[in-house]
């Protein structure tokens, strides 16, 4: 296998209303900021990752190519995913060995539409969406799946959305949320409103490379040790949802262990408890320092946020071993799991 480290992560600063810019607007200076630092001005590969329903048009994702600039022609792909998964097809792609770089990026903006409408489009044609159950009540009971049996209770989700609203002042990128003490009221039960992520247009750059070029393009890589993504069943009533089996195979798999800082795309406060368990995180591992979903969800991008906010704590030297954690689907369905160290053998 060839070293892949992430040398480079940029992101937008998040807005919970449409602030009138495209998504190429969004995108390119994004690209200008990870082209400045590296010094490269064409990747051997590009990917990047969005979602049509978002804008409501087909095949929107090629107008994002606007801003990464499509001639000469360039090699390039796109999911229709979270941007994380933009990342492991770059990391596959480099382990051929015919190039040494790639550009990854993830983008949305759920401003433009109803996103717990959306995201229906997810579900089972035939036994899940004729329910009409939308995203949060269905994480709604997950929750109280989680909660019944694990003996949580809804302080511990308050604790998990206050840490996440102040670690998210902090941070430039997020939304500034205030303490949630005051919220009282059920979003749908046990879920509050801070307990649910609050969307964000955004979008998020991350350049991978191998080896000696990533040495040469940054002075702190942050090595790519595991990677690994799995799927739990479609039907939600196939699997038990108080757990998730698909992030705790992929952690194994991944090798997450001695985590310093964890980076988890938990999109509402309860799922926080239960990927903590599946990856089996002591109390020491520092959870979404950056404020995480909690703080700013760029739907499409979050994910990736997740692993380029991971990989900063290895760049800026304050971790030596931290995790990225991306999700899609309703409950936990898909989840990718990154491990990535400040040494190549790590």
């Amino acid at each position: 296998m060839r070293d892949v480290a992430i040398v480079a992560f940029a992101q937008t600063h998040h807005s919970a209303t449409d602030q009138g810019a495209s998504e190429t607007e969004l995108l390119l200076p994004l690209f200008q900021d990870v082209k400045s630092r590296t010094g490269i001005k064409r990747f051997g590969f590009t990917c990047s990752g969005s979602c049509d329903y978002l804008i409501g048009a087909p095949f929107s994702f090629v107008s994002a190519l606007d801003a990464v600039g499509a001639w000469p022609p360039i090699s390039e792909s796109h999911v229709e995913m979270d941007g994380a998964w933009a990342l492991y097809e770059a990391w596959v792609k480099l382990q051929h060995g015919d190039i040494d770089t790639a550009l990854v990026y993830g983008f949305g903006k759920p401003s433009q539409g109803s996103l717990r409408e959306i995201m229906t489009r997810q579900l089972d044609p035939y036994y899940l969406a004729p329910l009409g159950a939308d995203q949060v009540s269905l994480a709604a009971l997950q929750a109280r799946a989680y909660l019944d049996s694990s003996g949580a209770k809804e302080d511990d989700l308050l604790a998990i959305a206050a840490r996440s609203r102040r670690d998210g002042r902090d941070n430039p990128y997020a939304l500034h949320l205030d303490d949630p003490a005051g919220d009282t009221a059920y979003d749908v039960a046990p879920l509050r409103a801070h307990d649910v992520a609050p969307d964000a247009d955004g979008a998020a750059v991350i350049v991978l490379a191998t080896g000696d070029r990533a040495r040469e393009l940054c002075e702190r890589p942050a090595w790519i040790r595991g990677i690994d993504h799995r799927a739990d069943a479609h039907s939600l009533g196939a699997r038990d949802l108080s757990r998730s089996e698909s992030t705790r195979i992929a952690g194994l798999k991944a090798g997450a262990r001695d985590i310093e800082v964890a980076e988890l795309h938990a999109q509402f406060s309860h799922e926080e408890l239960i990927l903590r368990e599946a990856l089996n995180l002591s109390d020491e591992v520092r959870i979404n320092p950056s404020g995480g979903p909690l703080a700013a969800n760029p739907v499409m991008a979050t994910g990736l946020i997740r692993l380029g906010e991971a990989a900063a704590r290895i760049h800026d030297g304050s971790a030596n071993r931290t995790l990225g954690h991306a999700t899609s689907g309703p409950c936990l369905q898909q989840n990718l799991v990154c491990v990535l160290s400040g040494e190549t053998n790590g």
